[in-house]
């Protein structure tokens, strides 16, 4: 009885995480430039205030219009010094006080970023949460009767910078959940999600949850399927019965929510493990927490226009312009595909995010994030994005049968017997009967969509994709291999014209597959 009041009482506040929801679906445009107004409002003293005369642009009539010929386009490197001050304790440069918590981007084709995070913003994230949280459970019978299992990234106090708390965005988060959270629903302490290493975790995990009620799961998908072989591995040992689903393990869970990285290439292997769940994901990112799935059976995720973020857009093909043109809500247009900038309540003015994002619909508006700005492989001028190569790999499923547990693109080295082409490193959940089938059912597709990859091909000046199969667990060996710290958001990059992932995970393959021969 008292979980399901708390939850009535939430849903009845205010400013609760519903009512601002419904708030900002009836007003998108006006609230959104309320955001922007506010986040001006409130860096005024800060140095990025007075260096932009916020206190101008913030009492102008059309202040959107301003900021954009005021404040220019940001990349990380802009903030980069500014950022190492506020580590180092300096105060009131890019948002008002003193920043004492700093999220670590996930980095998948880079060292990563160090990305401030404020009180505010953890706040904000917070009623985010609570507000997926509740439109989920509104919708979905038997949750409340368990348990919630959160596998969320590890934090720290940074060693380097004292009095400051580092680690990824999830870890802040789930140090911040509320008291009744943290006490009635959580199956497993702070203690161990928050500071355990990574592989030491998942274990602990798995012993603390095997015979627990869990109702609801929230985590990375790569790192869910670890987790599930572990826990039906565990679960089997045992003797007293076998399971092949993790289903038959927790019955009675009802929903997985998602997020770190999009959820549609891990899906089919989630559901075959999770029969009758119902799958929300999140777009959350170390900036802020920007949209998440509010319809069941719909992909889209709602964009949250009240989260301490002012949202803006550039189109792929204008990115190169001197000047882009920057869009907002007000005039974005379905199915194009933009870069995503952000301001925020951290700090960050008109920040390229790195993500790309393609509206489904703008009334309310509704985004999918189909790749990065960075994702393209263009090295024979082929020009392939990210979102095509994720297409591709999920009509070659559709077509073959099979299911991927993950992926990653390259170049292949061009040599006096093979002209160049695309090498797919493919680690199969299940495997296509002929992966030489699988690879046509790439080609096809790449072929169909890109018309600059259909001319080299068509022209033999490209040879047909090259599909490696790997041996099981090989991209998680990598992870753990190539990372200095695995975490909840650590993932595999997907496209890569240089070689130097590929061949990483290629000799980590090579030697599972000759441990696995000594032990036989």
């Amino acid at each position: 009885m008292t979980r399901y009041f708390l939850s009535a009482a939430l849903c009845k506040i205010p400013c609760g995480p519903l009512h601002t929801i419904a708030r900002f679906e009836r007003s998108p445009v006006r609230r959104q430039e309320r955001v922007l107004r506010g986040l001006l409002r409130s860096a005024t003293g800060t140095e990025v205030g007075r260096r932009f005369d916020f206190a101008t642009l913030a009492k102008t009539p059309d202040v959107i219009s301003a900021y954009r010929e005021r404040v220019p386009l940001h990349v990380y490197a802009d903030f980069r010094n500014d950022i190492l001050r506020l580590r180092r304790g300096a105060t009131d440069v890019l948002w008002p006080g003193t920043i004492r918590h700093f999220a670590v981007s996930s980095g998948t084709t880079s060292a990563g970023k160090i990305i401030p995070v404020s009180r505010t913003m953890l706040a904000l994230n917070q009623r985010f949460a609570m507000g997926v949280w509740l439109n989920s459970f509104a919708t979905t019978r038997g949750i409340w009767g368990g348990r919630l299992l959160s596998v969320p990234g590890n934090i720290e106090e940074d060693p380097d910078y004292p009095g400051t708390v580092v680690g990824e965005v999830s870890g802040l988060q789930a140090a911040r959940a509320p008291a009744f959270i943290r006490n009635c629903y959580q199956a497993v302490p702070n203690e161990i999600l928050l500071k355990t290493g990574w592989e030491r975790k998942l274990d602990t995990i798995v012993e603390r949850t095997i015979n627990v009620d869990i109702r609801a799961a929230a985590m990375v998908p790569t790192w869910a399927l670890v987790l599930f072989d572990k826990l039906r591995d565990r679960f089997n040992a045992r003797g007293r019965a076998t399971v092949s689903t993790v289903g038959e393990i927790w019955p009675n869970l009802r929903v997985f929510f998602s997020g770190g990285v999009p959820l549609r290439s891990y899906r089919p292997m989630l559901a075959a493990q999770l029969p009758g769940v119902r799958f929300v994901e999140s777009y959350g990112a170390s900036e802020g927490f920007f949209a998440f799935q509010d319809r069941p059976g719909d992909e889209a995720m709602l964009l949250h226009l009240d989260n301490g973020v002012f949202f803006e857009f550039v189109r792929l093909d204008e990115r190169t312009a001197t000047l882009p043109r920057r869009y907002t809500i007000a005039d974005v247009e379905p199915d194009v595909p933009y870069a995503l900038f952000v301001s925020t309540c951290s700090g960050l003015w008109a920040y390229d995010v790195g993500d790309v994002v393609r509206f489904t619909q703008c009334r309310p508006h509704r985004i999918m994030v189909v790749g990065r700005t960075s994702e393209m492989l263009d090295r024979y001028g082929e020009a392939v994005g990210g979102e095509e190569i994720r297409e591709a790999m999920r009509e070659a499923c559709a077509i073959t049968g099979a299911r991927v547990r993950d992926f990653h693109v390259t170049a292949r080295r061009p040599s006096d017997h093979h002209r160049p082409a695309h090498q797919w490193l493919v680690e199969f959940e299940r495997p296509p009967g002929s992966t030489v089938k699988f690879a046509e059912a790439l080609d096809s597709y790449l072929k169909f969509v890109n018309r600059h990859y259909r001319i080299r091909r068509e022209a033999r000046a490209f040879d047909a994709p090259e599909v490696c199969s790997l041996n099981r667990g090989a991209f998680i060996a990598w992870l753990l291999h190539s990372k200095k710290k695995a975490g909840a958001q650590t993932k595999v990059p997907r496209l890569c014209e240089e070689r130097h992932v590929a061949d990483s995970v290629l000799s980590v393959s090579e030697t599972i597959f000759n441990e696995s021969h000594k032990l036989a």
